[in-house]
């Protein structure tokens, strides 16, 4: 069976097959998805230069970038894993409460949801592919991966990387079309993590409802990123930064600047930085630079291209590109009202729009911002770190940066992802393992001690005695709470020396 013969029937043994692979109760050992996150991380390593290659032909990517976009981020998220796993599955232990007296202990174990579903997009296609698949993985559940047929050679390399390593009925990696994707949809999983564009997006949550699936979506946002330079900011320090952003795999990037908001003050001082740092990052003729990400499809270029046709008479900097490498250059349009098409939509390509506004009408800016779809990222850069904070608290956005982008991604152990239109659930690091985990509340019951309190009956002489216990048992809840819950902070990791209340109970049968 080729990678992209993959029919129903066959999609369908393979998720009975896994079904059957996690009912056997492998992957609940916390040692054994250690040990295969390390094989993964291993399988990485040694195909390397594979990938490398790999993501050269599909998207123009240098070794550089390749590794620094997409393979070195992968290895970090499993090794991450892999160091905090024992610690993130272990049941959580919370004191019962005293109306539910003699119970003492309540755990809260953290269930693999079983098969899942991995829908990887093509821009980053191995971080977005194996960093999910290896989320699953953490949370002991099985995992069918639909990887993008735009990015042929990458998939085609994960695919016999995952062959090669792990049995079927564990992982599974298939390519295709949107056919294939729908056959998949349409199989019964436990859990869909889809990352792409909203209109796929709501395709894949209508699929899912009709089995009650859960799903997590990584979506771009469909009325795009803002980044917002303000009078007061570093404009050479915003311009390098936002430059690199945009040369970034050619802006096919779903936190990507969609659109930069400059204060009129300062916007053509703003305008000559950015085109003089897209010269010195990239040179004069970005279009012809190997160095240069290329457009993932030819359809892909020929909506870049035709978009800026429709703005040419605004464009300051690139407007051209070529066809036969599709790589097109960074262009910058300016000036760019805040109401046109081009900033309405997510661009996913070298394009950048640049809006202007009154520094002192900043607030009403970002008043619309708000009011459209919650972008997956935003972006402010200014020296009011005041009135940035108070942005950032206030608005709805997956997440940002202040006088900075894109590295909030990078960092260990925090949520990414968006919110509405750009998205649904969190992963990265334990994110992700909680986003394929479900918290199971257990609690052990005794045979000695039970008391008659809630049983009938509840009126007549019962009832004011009742009623009084009640209440003086929900005042000594509250009271003692506290004590416990500060206990319940104290717990550590396997390897630690310091134990609480909480771990006399653990040994419990």
């Amino acid at each position: 069976m080729t990678m992209n013969a993959f029919s129903e029937s066959d999609i369908s043994s393979i998720v009975t097959s896994q079904r059957t692979f996690f009912r056997s109760g492998t992957t609940l050992d916390v040692g054994w998805r250690i040990r295969q996150l390390k094989k993964l991380r291993a399988a990485i390593r040694a195909s390397e230069r594979e990938l490398e290659d790999a993501l050269q032909a599909d998207l123009g990517r240098s070794r550089v970038e390749a590794y620094l976009c997409d393979i070195g981020p992968a290895i970090a998220e499993i090794s991450e894993m892999i160091r905090h796993l024992r610690h993130w599955a272990r049941p959580e232990i919370h004191f019962s409460g005293i109306p539910c007296f003699p119970s003492l202990i309540t755990r809260v174990y953290k269930m693999p949801y079983g098969v899942t579903l991995v829908v990887s997009p093509f821009n980053f296609p191995v971080l977005l592919t194996l960093g999910v698949a290896a989320a699953s993985i953490s949370g002991g559940n099985t995992v069918v991966i639909k990887a993008s047929s735009k990015s042929s050679a990458c998939t085609e390399v994960m695919a016999r990387m995952i062959a090669d390593n792990f049995p079927p009925e564990f992982i599974t990696l298939i390519g295709g079309g949107h056919d294939v994707a729908d056959m998949c949809l349409r199989q019964r999983f436990d859990k869909i993590f889809y990352t792409g564009s909203p209109a796929v997006g709501r395709h894949v949550l209508r699929e899912a409802a009709d089995n009650l699936v859960p799903v997590a979506l990584e979506l771009g946002g469909e009325t795009g990123n803002w980044c917002v330079v303000r009078s007061d900011a570093d404009i050479r320090d915003a311009a390098r930064k936002i430059a690199f952003f945009k040369l970034c795999n050619a802006g096919q990037i779903c936190i990507n600047v969609n659109q930069v908001a400059v204060a009129e003050e300062v916007a053509d001082r703003f305008v000559r930085e950015l085109s003089a740092e897209f010269r010195r990052q990239i040179g004069e003729n970005p279009e012809t630079n190997p160095e240069y990400p290329r457009l993932i499809t030819d359809a892909a270029y020929s909506k870049c291209a035709s978009l800026a046709d429709r703005y040419r008479d605004r464009i300051v900097y690139g407007g051209r590109g070529d066809a036969g490498s599709r790589r097109y250059a960074p262009t910058i349009i300016y000036p760019v009202g805040k109401d046109e098409d081009v900033v309405k939509q997510e661009l996913f390509c070298p394009l950048l729009p640049v809006v202007t506004f009154r520094d002192s009408e900043v607030d009403s800016l970002m008043d619309t911002i708000a009011e459209r779809e919650h972008p997956l990222a935003m972006y402010l850069f200014t020296s009011d770190i005041r009135w940035a904070n108070r942005m950032m608290r206030t608005h709805q956005y997956g997440g940002g940066c202040i006088n900075e982008v894109c590295i909030h991604l990078m960092v260990p152990g925090v949520p990414f992802n968006g919110t509405g239109h750009s998205g649904m659930g969190a992963y990265h690091g334990e994110w992700g393992f909680r986003e394929f985990t479900h918290p199971s509340t257990v609690l052990k019951g005794y045979n000695v001690l039970n008391l008659p309190l809630r049983e009938h009956p509840y009126g007549g002489k019962a009832e004011k005695l009742k009623m009084a216990l009640l209440k003086k048992l929900l005042f000594l809840l509250l009271a003692v709470m506290p004590l416990f819950s500060g206990c319940q902070k104290m717990q550590q990791d396997e390897s630690g020396g310091v134990y609480s209340i909480y771990h006399i109970f653990q040994d419990e049968s």
